[in-house]
């Protein structure tokens, strides 16, 4: 191999590199005499090194079949390990369970995704076989693991417990027995859905869960879920704490005959006169209390606060705007006077006009601000209220499960279908806030949204290695968001 120069159209020989007959030495070569024409024309370059070419040819026999992501496995498979769901021999479980949490698709897509990204061959009709049978099977066993976590992060010793509701729709208008329409907290009265019920800890730590049919009133749903739950994990009698949605006279009933303590979110436009009177005529001031008392073991705790007094307000004017525009529209009728949001400002005037009973809407504005909970507790105002707030944790649950782990819409047809998507996405949650705890605990300087997002491009190469043809897997050099997140993992798992 020769570098070659051209002057006045005569050929010069200005350096000979060397020959082989190996392809390997000549792409050696090839580069020492780029590095010499480089040189040759003044032009400042990097050395290219015999070992340098080398390791381009090797590099250059890789594949994209041989970059896997890995970020997944490495951080919710450790996850799903330290809380003890490897305990479940089903490997089908765990990659659902993995692929939920990564990359949130419908099963169809997850088989795409864990052939794509995971090298896990698997069909649609084994991953619908497994689906079948899985409630029956693992639903038990996955509650216990997620309780006997949860338990030992508040040592052994749950006193509290939060309980609520929301619904899951169906793309679809066909229901059957567990699919009914019914009023639907999503917005989507017309599709068929579920109710999916949610015990957990301080904190938002999962405990258990049931689901409904779509119809039932939920308030029916609070005491049977919870002796379920404390039947099986022995629990001793936790305080239950539930929003003014599961609040009525039977539940309380149930709740002191089986011997449980409360706190509620409590109707007070519900109470009676006397009750009523007593709360506008001596409203606390902000952020201050005040008990009265119900009965000999039922107390009623109010408290007033200005924020919430000016957000009731706004949200107030601005529903009765909506039914002024459309009371001007001409599209409201005698079917929609009923207590369903700002409806219940609405009344008939004769037999056909559908008119806003503004007196009514008045004397709301005296309840601006206002909040009460109900409890046959021993606890101090304050910690009852302190307590009624930790019910955020639920709620946000309902949203992370609903977002991040894309639990809704569901396109299962099947009722077994259903509870084993249910399963899946309450085993993704129990590991998404096992990893939110983590790093609360460790400082991250991340959110668990941007933790998941992080797992998605961590990758491994698969190789055999020139020398020894032995094949080895090398991880890639994190970023220094990953290398954190990895570092919190192994520390913590």
């Amino acid at each position: 191999m020769q570098i070659i120069s051209k002057h006045g159209g005569k050929y010069k020989v200005e350096k000979t590199i060397g020959s082989s007959s190996s392809l390997q030495d000549l792409t050696i070569l090839l580069h020492q005499a780029r590095h010499e024409l480089s040189v040759l024309q003044k032009q400042a370059t990097l050395f290219i090194s015999q070992q340098d070419a080398g390791i381009e040819g090797f590099l250059n026999t890789l594949s994209n079949a041989d970059v896997s992501v890995v970020g997944p496995e490495l951080v919710f498979g450790k996850l799903f390990d330290h809380i003890g769901f490897n305990a479940i021999s089903e490997s089908l479980f765990r990659h659902l369970v993995i692929a939920r949490l990564a990359f949130p698709l419908s099963k169809l897509k997850t088989v795409d995704y864990l052939y794509r990204f995971q090298g896990i061959s698997l069909s649609v009709s084994s991953v619908y076989r497994f689906l079948d049978k899985l409630n029956d099977t693992l639903k038990e066993q996955v509650e216990q693991i997620a309780f006997k976590h949860t338990a030992g992060l508040h040592h052994n010793h749950i006193s509290i417990v939060f309980y609520d509701m929301t619904t899951l729709y169906f793309e679809t208008s066909d229901e059957d027995d567990l699919r009914k329409t019914g009023f639907s907290k999503d917005g989507k009265h017309q599709n068929p859905q579920i109710y999916l019920g949610l015990l957990v800890s301080i904190g938002g730590d999962a405990i258990g869960y049931d689901i409904f049919k779509g119809d039932i009133y939920e308030g029916h749903t609070l005491v049977p879920f919870i002796e379920r739950i404390s039947n099986k994990f022995n629990l001793a009698k936790p305080i239950v704490v539930a929003d003014a949605g599961l609040l009525s006279n039977d539940n309380i009933r149930l709740l002191e005959h089986n011997k449980y303590r409360y706190i509620l979110g409590a109707r007070l436009k519900n109470e009676s006169d006397i009750i009523r009177r007593q709360i506008l005529q001596n409203k606390p001031g902000n952020d201050q209390y005040r008990v009265i008392t119900k009965n000999d073991h039922t107390r009623l705790i109010i408290t007033w606060s200005d924020k919430r007094a000016a957000k009731d307000a706004h949200n107030r004017n601005r529903g009765l705007q909506r039914l002024e525009k459309q009371i001007k529209s001409g599209k409201l009728n005698k079917s929609s006077i009923n207590n369903k949001g700002y409806n219940k400002y609405l009344k008939m005037q004769g037999d056909v006009v559908v008119s806003i009973d503004y007196e009514k809407f008045e004397a709301d504005r005296n309840w601006d601000g206002i909040k009460g909970y109900i409890t046959n507790t021993k606890l101090s105002a304050r910690q009852i209220v302190d307590n009624y707030k930790q019910l955020w944790h639920i709620e946000k649950a309902f949203r992370m499960s609903k977002t991040d782990l894309r639990i809704r819409p569901i396109y299962h047809r099947l009722a077994c279908r259903i509870e084993a998507h249910i399963c899946i996405s309450f085993t993704a949650y129990k590991i998404l806030k096992e990893l939110e705890r983590l790093l609360k605990k460790e400082k991250a300087s991340f959110s668990v949204t941007k933790a998941a997002e992080l797992t998605q491009n961590m990758y491994q190469i698969t190789v055999v290695m020139p020398e020894t043809k032995n094949k080895q897997a090398i991880l890639l050099k994190m970023t220094p968001e990953q290398a954190e997140l990895s570092k919190i993992i192994a520390k913590n798992s």
